[in-house]
């Protein structure tokens, strides 16, 4: 396959005005100007004067398929309530691929996802990085799992205070997380003590078994958190347990850019074309995220869906623009960005040869929100035509 006379944008390197690009076996095998471009057979032809090839969009904070689309409670399992630490429990189990916002995630360029637990528990469990496009999940899947959910502030403790049980305040959030992760680094010390003869080995223990693999850095801990106070607390937990980590939503991320600078902290910003439903999203403005970015924050933008539907994540980035971030930091933050922080760099996020073939053509300028994608491709099939 080829598609030739478009503009390209590849994100990782400068856009090539007039150019071509080659697929073959579900990857990007050639790119370049117009100029450069080789004699041969290519297979599928695609001449699209007037087009732009962006790479297939990632959204790397999302909940799709964990609850439902008009399902309910039938199909809401993206919140294991009852216990305020779940570090076991998997999307993997959970996600459905029927799904039809999968396909409305398709159909607007989305080809990635980073999907998982919803925020009602401390620790909430295993989220894993997928294509959009399939029937079982594990063939989607890019990597299970991806990062650990971790979350603070008004959720658990509403969630919690209407069961009457811890946690009902800040404090015995953050305590639970402490109280865990200590757990699962004494009982991966036992582990390592007991050595190759497996002598005095502790008794099997799911929950702390998932949490070693944070504490290892092996996995990161993706923290939901949009108030000033719960971004620094998560911040301070992660230098306390050395913890490779990620601040999620990061609403009030503006009061705080300067200490989330200084930490080099990761922040997936969003959603931002949401209302302010709750208490803690009374700051909740379009600049927030390009605050961050001109402050030297690595940031990726989310639709967290079902909050705001997955179709609408990139007029989440234009309207990060209209809030005064330059449009090619907002293509990188539902490109290249988030595919590094769902882990997945190396396969998705940009033009790059020997990358997957996940591409997003657009008539005219992308950043017209008027335009539907007129060709998706996923691994080099078209997926929308």
């Amino acid at each position: 396959m080829i598609i030739k006379n478009v503009r390209l944008y590849p994100i990782d390197s400068p856009v090539i005005e007039l150019g071509y690009l080659v697929a073959q076996d579900g990857k990007i095998t050639e790119i370049g100007p117009m100029s450069q471009l080789p004699a041969g057979d290519f297979g599928q032809v695609y001449d699209l004067p007037g087009h732009c090839v962006l790479p297939g969009l990632v959204d790397a904070h999302c909940h799709l398929g964990m609850f439902g689309d008009a399902l309910g409670f039938e199909n809401s399992d993206g919140n294991e309530y009852g216990d305020p630490c779940t570090p076991h429990v998997r999307a993997l189990d959970a996600v459905n691929p029927f799904d039809r916002c999968f396909q409305e995630a398709r159909e607007n360029g989305v080809t990635t996802v980073l999907t998982g637990p919803g925020s009602a528990n401390p620790i909430a469990g295993q989220a894993l990085t997928m294509k959009t496009v399939g029937s079982r999940t594990e063939e989607m899947v890019l990597k299970a799992p991806a990062a650990m959910k971790f979350a603070f502030g008004e959720n658990p403790k509403r969630v919690y205070n209407e069961r009457k049980k811890s946690p009902v305040t800040r404090m015995a959030v953050a305590a639970i997380m402490r109280e865990n992760l200590s757990k699962a680094k004494e009982y991966a010390e036992k582990i390592r003590r007991a050595g190759a003869d497996r002598k005095e080995l502790p008794a099997f223990d799911a929950k702390l078994e998932a949490l070693i693999p944070v504490l290892e850095g092996k996995l990161p801990a993706h923290f939901h958190a949009h108030r000033a106070v719960d971004i620094l607390t998560a911040v301070r937990i992660a230098k306390e347990f050395n913890l490779k980590y990620v601040i999620v939503h990061g609403t009030e991320g503006c009061l705080v850019a300067e200490h989330l600078a200084e930490a080099k902290a990761t922040v997936i910003a969003g959603p931002i074309i949401s209302d302010r439903s709750k208490p803690e999203l009374v700051e909740l403005n379009i600049e927030n995220p390009g605050t961050l970015v001109a402050k030297g924050v690595t940031l990726a933008m989310c639709t967290d869906h079902p909050v705001v539907p997955i179709q609408y994540l990139f007029l989440s980035a234009a309207m990060a623009v209209r809030g005064g971030m330059s449009r090619e930091d907002a293509l990188r933050t539902v490109t290249l960005t988030p595919a590094v922080i769902a882990g997945v760099g190396n396969r998705v996020g940009s033009l790059t040869k020997g990358k997957d073939a996940d591409l997003l053509v657009i008539e005219g300028d992308p950043f017209d929100v008027t335009q539907r994608p007129k060709l998706v491709f996923i691994d080099g099939e078209a997926v929308v035509s």
